[in-house]
């Protein structure tokens, strides 16, 4: 059972660039982990960007920058392009966010997040740029994010929008189940039905 999912409003944290690919969310030279380490991932979280040649916090990045947090990544269009790799959305959650609001997502990367509890909600390009200028003005601002509805609301301006999301995933994050633990809680319907349709061809086989 995993953390479920049901409203959450949070401050954000912007990331106003287009066309973040996986290779930018978490480098290459990570993937040697086969195992996933939630705390190592999140802490080398766009490892190239966050940190200086030395190791040292790179100040003029945003997540080094006490002026914002929250558990709500705000990310331009196109997030999670290039590669397929888990590391990426492993990074994302080990780090703390539970969403991640952009215009639009790779599909790899998107599925990616809901299978590592990470909600991607995809919102219209004017909405999202009035979320990154309000966050600017005031990076105190919160965001609230309604899974059993489908919406998301800018606090400040009161303009809320619909999202879309798989019904199987939604009912996944409601619920706290990963694929397994869903199939182990419906093994009695699965049995049912298995049982149904021996029948029926053990009836059909008769006939």
């Amino acid at each position: 059972m995993k953390q479920k999912f049901n409203i959450l409003t949070s401050t954000c944290v912007p990331l106003p660039l287009e066309n973040v690919d996986t290779d930018q969310i978490i480098p290459a030279r990570f993937l040697k982990a086969t195992t996933r380490d939630e705390k190592f991932f999140g802490d080398n979280l766009f490892c190239d960007w966050r940190y200086k040649a030395d190791g040292s916090p790179n100040p003029d990045f945003v997540l080094n920058n006490p002026l914002y947090g929250g558990q709500i990544l705000v990310a331009g269009k196109n997030f999670g392009s290039g590669s397929s790799r888990e590391h990426a959305a492993w990074a994302i959650a080990g780090y703390g966010f539970r969403v991640v609001i952009s215009s639009f997502f790779a599909d790899i990367h998107k599925n990616n997040e809901l299978n590592n509890f990470v909600l991607p909600v995809v919102v219209s390009e004017s909405f999202l740029k009035e979320l990154f200028d309000t966050i600017f003005q005031n990076p105190k601002m919160e965001v609230e994010v309604n899974l059993p509805e489908q919406f998301v609301v800018n606090k400040v301006t009161g303009h809320k929008e619909s999202f879309e999301i798989n019904a199987y995933r939604k009912h996944c994050l409601l619920h706290g189940l990963d694929d397994i633990d869903f199939l182990v809680g419906s093994k009695q319907q699965i049995e049912a039905f298995e049982k149904g349709r021996n029948m029926d061809n053990a009836r059909e086989s008769y006939e």
